[in-house]
């Protein structure tokens, strides 16, 4: 059964209640990747605040986070940075924090749900439709993980 660990390395009794506590938010909920209904391609997805930001730019008037397109990692990367950064990486390799090495695969393809109304984010057609326009639909960097680590937000991303 995997654990989460809080950043002294101690395991949490009750992760749904430490990872709301964190977040400041009560409508998370921690379960086991077999419980969640998804269809997830490979074990990790990284977005870049830089295509982020593009999306964000392509819909104006829409509200659009991260939580639309449920990557694992964001990445925050610097001001100047081209959307779709991350399509540089396939085929690559980075390090993540002190351990944790992952292998850049692919792009996901993007379907409706990018459009789905969730919380606080109203449903809106335009999302999807400006990712099928100017990235073929794909959007993010998939990968796999090469060797396992431990990754703590602030973690630095180094291509390698």
């Amino acid at each position: 059964m995997p654990e989460l660990l809080d950043p002294d390395g101690e395991p949490v009794p009750d992760p749904t209640s430490y990872v709301r506590h964190y977040l400041d938010r009560n409508d998370v909920e921690v379960a086991r990747e077999g419980t969640v209904s998804h269809f997830d391609q490979l074990p990790l997805s990284a977005l870049t605040t830089a295509t982020l930001d593009w999306v964000r730019a392509a819909v104006p008037g829409v509200p659009v986070d991260e939580r639309r397109f449920r990557p694992n990692l964001l990445v925050r990367t610097p001001p100047g940075t081209p959307a779709f950064v991350e399509d540089e990486w396939f085929g690559g390799t980075a390090r993540i924090g002190d351990a944790l090495c992952v292998r850049f695969e692919r792009a996901s393809e993007r379907c409706v749900m990018t459009n789905e109304a969730q919380q606080d984010l109203p449903h809106s057609p335009l999302i999807l439709r400006a990712i099928a326009q100017a990235h073929d639909m794909r959007l993010d960097a998939l990968a796999t993980v090469a060797e396992p680590g431990r990754v703590r937000l602030g973690d630095t991303v180094e291509l390698i």
